[in-house]
This record gives structure tokens, C-alpha cells and sequence, in this order.
């Protein structure tokens, strides 16, 4: 015999509250699917090389800033020789990295106090299989325009774009997006789909392809 007794208050005031946690999260979700399904642009590293104009410049500052780099500045690389340089000299001490897990770690947390583990990780799927064949073929049509066929300089590129997605995610989940000026992991995303390459921190400069 089951234990279960609709009538009782318990059981009402359990199930209410159940419903009442899907139907707060399904916003969150619907957006997340939405996010999901607007990767789709061709558009991913179609402008490598080029001078950063003010809108790139003002989505870099936003992602130094709120990493907490308020000296570094932004630099345009002029090739993917460059990026490949600046990739290898990128963040020795790894406080960009650290900067990034802090916040990442609290977006997370921000996120839990929103959805269930089990529907973030369900958000964060969705995007990761929308996103990742997609980076892939981008970075490698753009690579071979300037016959750059090497898989580690590839699967960079690549990568920082898929890191760069699940970041504005996050951010979404979180309830972050309308912070002004952007939350640093969504000015990272709006370079990518800008067609640039923000490949990384290197001492007080943030370069981009």
C-alpha cells in the first residue's frame, strides 16, 4: 500500500512546492534553449586580423575589468602566427584563469539558487552539443582561408569558443545578462560572435585575432 495520501496536507503542500520550483525554472530553461538555438552563425572567426573597432574595444574592457585587470589593455594580433605566440605566452602565472574560476564558481552558485543541479547540468548540455561541432568546422574553415592546418592551434580556437559559450550560459542561468557594462563572460561571447578570436591575458594585455 502506498504511502502517498493526496489528501493529506503534507502531501499538497509538498507537491505544490515541487510545482512551483518547475514552473520558476522553465523560464531559465526556455532561455537557455533559446541561447542554444541561436548558435548558428557563420559568422564565428570571420573577422580575424582586422583593427578592433570601438564596440570590440568596449567588450574587451568589460571582460578586463570584471576580471579584476583594470591595467591590462587590449591588442589586435595581425595573424594566426601571432595568436599561436601569444597563446603560448598566455597567463603564465594563471590569474586570469583563477579570475575566471572565481567567477565562474559563483555564477554556478547563482545558477543553483535558481534551477536544480540536474536542469543546469540539462542547460549546459544542450549548449555544449549545439556549440561544438560548430566551433570545430569555424575554426577550421577559418584557419585553412590562411593555411593554418595545425590540430593544436585549431582545438584552441575552437575550445576558448566552446568555453566562451557554456560561459554565457552561465551568465543567462544566473539572471546576470543585464548588468552594465556586460558581465566579463558575456563580452567575451559577443568578441566571438564579432568573428574575432579573443585568445587570452599575456602579462597587461588581452590580445585578439
Amino acid at each position: 500500500m502506498s504511502d502517498f495520501d493526496p489528501s493529506s496536507d503534507g502531501g499538497a503542500a509538498g507537491s505544490e512546492d515541487i510545482v512551483a520550483r518547475l514552473l520558476d525554472e522553465i523560464p531559465l530553461l526556455y532561455k537557455a534553449r533559446a541561447f542554444a538555438e541561436s548558435i548558428k552563425d557563420p559568422a564565428f572567426f570571420s573577422r580575424l586580423g582586422e583593427p578592433l573597432d570601438r564596440r570590440e574595444m568596449t567588450l574587451a574592457r568589460a571582460y578586463l575589468d570584471g576580471l579584476g585587470f583594470p591595467e591590462a589593455e587590449p591588442a589586435s594580433l595581425g595573424d594566426w602566427e601571432d595568436a599561436i605566440a601569444a597563446a603560448e605566452a598566455g597567463d603564465v602565472d594563471g590569474g586570469a584563469w583563477e579570475a575566471e574560476e572565481m567567477i565562474r564558481t559563483g555564477l554556478v552558485e547563482a545558477a543553483l539558487a535558481r534551477l536544480d543541479e540536474e536542469a543546469l547540468q540539462a542547460a549546459q548540455m544542450l549548449v555544449a552539443s549545439k556549440i561544438g561541432e560548430i566551433a570545430r568546422e569555424a575554426a577550421e574553415a577559418a584557419g585553412a582561408i590562411d593555411d593554418v592546418f595545425d590540430e593544436s592551434v585549431i582545438n584552441a580556437a575552437a575550445g576558448g569558443l566552446v568555453q566562451a559559450a557554456n560561459g554565457a550560459v552561465l551568465v543567462l542561468l544566473a539572471e546576470a545578462e543585464d548588468q552594465e557594462p556586460p558581465h566579463p563572460f558575456l563580452a567575451r561571447w559577443r568578441l566571438y560572435v564579432r568573428g574575432r578570436w579573443p585568445v587570452g591575458l599575456a602579462g597587461a594585455t588581452l590580445n585578439i585575432l
